[in-house]
């Protein structure tokens, strides 16, 4: 069972402090939101976990294993993978080829035609077969979102960050991106969601983890964390009582 320990981490940036003594856990398939106001910390937080960044102190554990002090291509192979808010496809190669990037750095030793194979049974999954000798560039942004996930499948994660999946997408193709998310989840990958978009917060992760100057200031079930005093004051600067938040006012993030 996948088991993310994140201890105690800070990060400092010269004289700025941006993570403040973070903790929190992940065990089994969950599907995490990962929320907070611009400067928060999030992207912080997510490139310590994936090792393009190194923590001041703190640990992270992935299934026993000590990953903070590993490098971003390490922490792939144990078992850790992202996105980014913007797309980094190989643009001027093909969908197929794309896939076949993550799977040739693993070095598990798979002859082509296992490489291939699974890259053909990814793109069926995400019904993107029919483009796998597209150049990557010539992908609308909701595509290169569905073959970046693609990419990170071909990794066999066990937790995925998933950096504002939905940035540039149109609605409809969301719904569909919704879909994906929550059948890698279901097929046992613990997911962890960064959107500004709280309807698709809300609608996926049955967790929300909730930073605000580097501090984590929430962790709980959505219901309750919308609810939160220090939440609300994080997302308008007011006080609960000030907005009638919780009774049906405008307040709630």
């Amino acid at each position: 069972m996948t088991n993310l320990v994140v201890t105690n981490l800070n990060k400092r940036f010269g004289g700025l402090h941006v993570l403040k003594d973070v903790n929190f856990e992940i065990n089994g398939p969950e599907l995490i939101g990962l929320i907070g106001p611009n400067g928060a910390g999030k992207t912080t937080v997510t490139n310590i976990l994936d090792g393009a960044i190194k923590p001041n102190s703190g640990t992270v554990y992935l299934n026993g294993q000590r990953i903070d002090q590993l490098q971003p291509y390490q922490v792939a192979r144990a078992g850790l993978g992202r996105t980014f808010q913007v797309t980094r496809s190989f643009r001027r190669m093909s969908v197929l080829d794309n896939l076949f990037v993550p799977a040739l750095a693993l070095n598990r030793g798979n002859s082509r035609a296992e490489i291939e194979e699974k890259a053909m049974e990814v793109l069926e999954f995400l019904t993107m077969a029919h483009l796998r000798n597209e150049y990557a560039r010539a992908l609308s942004g909701g595509q290169q979102k569905l073959l970046e996930l693609g990419r990170l499948l071909m990794l066999d994660p066990e937790v995925i960050i998933l950096d504002e999946p939905f940035a540039g997408v149109h609605p409809q193709l969301m719904k569909v991106i919704y879909s994906y998310i929550e059948r890698v989840n279901d097929a046992g990958t613990a997911i962890i969601l960064i959107s500004h978009q709280m309807d698709s917060i809300f609608t996926l992760c049955r967790r929300l983890l909730v930073l605000n100057y580097g501090d984590l200031i929430a962790d709980g079930v959505p219901d309750d964390v919308k609810r939160d005093p220090a939440v609300i004051e994080a997302y308008l600067g007011v006080e609960e009582e000030d907005t009638g938040a919780g009774k049906g006012g405008r307040a709630q993030p």
